[in-house]
């Protein structure tokens, strides 16, 4: 039986110069958190993003005043030489939607802007159809701005802007969230539009992740094969945020599900890069440096493999695509270390073997003279940069 999880299959849509989806990496993107009427700091920020190793920016248009100043803004990040996508994200008006959809390569509406006001707790399935259909109408303007322009679309069910039709049924649920993103899904094919990301939002992992999969399961039950992005909203800060944020989406990626990712913090937006970059190396999705595991060590551990570990980041962590393990002794170490490029495992006191592909190449070596044999293995190996 193959058990081997592979990533999910999707379509492929253009964001600007970067591809979503099908056998492309999964995309890194942050948001800016300036005032984007601020021209100068906005575009600062895109740049220090972009420098950071962040591949599609998403830029906050909550009114048709900031929409229309994306142009300049998309102008000037132009001018400094940077061809980083740039994503619209609305959240009230859907006008403003229609004016960025012109200037920018992708915009994120959020279902809830689209919606009948209205508080009533039952619908007959007439009534349920009838705001289907005006949703439609309303959203079939940006439909058409977007074929017109090749904008891409992000559809980003948020849980908290759900639609009382949808929880009358469904209840305030992931299984509602889902259902939300799929209506707009149908209403977009009827108008033959096909550029779609989608995404579940919430601060609850749990939720979160269940929507997700949900939304998955019902598009692939349909051959609906658009990407997804994947992110917890409203993670926090620090190692709160990072944590809430690994298990959200390091979860999902793991079963092969993402497209995109963002890691929401509570912090100035260039941080998210190296733990959004951390989380796909994490689980094997992008290799961005060297990758060194390490054992926790025990009684039979007989050098200081924690100094060791230090020292192997230090001098090891640019050479990207490389796997080093630094093991605690000879008795597990050998078999845990198989699928390592390299290994640094304990052998007497104060000694260690040096490994290559899993045999022995030096045995043991001082513990104060090993990085440097290590380096100089590798080195040989035409790995050293």
């Amino acid at each position: 039986m193959d058990i081997t999880l592979k990533r999910r299959t999707t379509k492929v849509v253009n964001v600007g110069s970067v591809s979503i989806g099908g056998d492309n990496p999964i995309r890194i993107q942050s948001m800016t958190n300036t005032d984007t009427l601020d021209t100068k700091a906005t575009v600062k920020q895109v740049i220090e993003l972009a420098n950071a190793g962040c591949e599609l920016v998403r830029i906050t248009a909550s009114d048709t005043k900031s929409a229309e100043k994306l142009y300049d803004i998309r102008n000037e990040i132009v001018k400094l030489g940077y061809d980083i996508p740039l994503i619209a994200d609305i959240h009230f008006n859907p006008k403003a939607a229609e004016i960025a959809a012109k200037i920018v390569d992708k915009v994120r509406i959020n279902p809830g802007n689209y919606i009948d006001r209205n508080t009533q707790n039952d619908y007959s399935e007439q009534q349920y159809q009838d705001e289907l259909s005006r949703i439609s109408e309303r959203l079939q303007p940006l439909i058409e701005i977007c074929k017109r322009h090749k904008t891409a679309m992000r559809v980003g069910t948020n849980q908290g802007s759900l639609s009382q039709r949808l929880i009358s049924r469904y209840g305030n649920t992931p299984l509602a969230m889902a259902n939300s993103a799929l209506e707009f899904v149908k209403i977009c094919k009827s108008f033959e539009y096909e550029q779609l990301v989608l995404s579940m939002k919430s601060s609850n992992v749990r939720t979160m992740t269940i929507a997700t999969r949900l939304l998955v399961d019902m598009l692939d039950a349909e051959s609906l094969n658009y990407p997804v992005h994947i992110g917890v909203t409203e993670a926090g800060e620090g190692e709160d945020g990072r944590i809430k944020s690994a298990v959200g989406i390091g979860s999902l990626l793991t079963l092969g599900i993402g497209d995109t990712i963002r890691v929401s913090l509570t912090e100035d937006p260039v941080a998210e890069i190296p733990v959004a970059q951390a989380i796909l190396q994490s689980s094997g999705c992008r290799v961005f440096k060297a990758e060194i595991i390490s054992c926790p060590s025990c009684g039979r551990t007989k050098y200081d493999i924690e100094a060791a570990v230090r020292q192997v980041k230090t001098r090891c962590s640019h050479l990207t695509g490389v796997k080093i393990a630094v093991m605690g002794c000879i008795v597990n170490g050998p078999g845990e270390m198989l699928d390592a490029d390299y290994g640094y495992i304990g052998s007497l006191d104060g000694k260690v073997h040096l490994y290559r592909k899993g045999k022995l190449a030096f045995s043991n070596v001082e513990e104060h003279k090993a990085i440097d044999v290590l380096l100089e293995m590798i080195a040989q190996d035409g790995k050293s940069k």
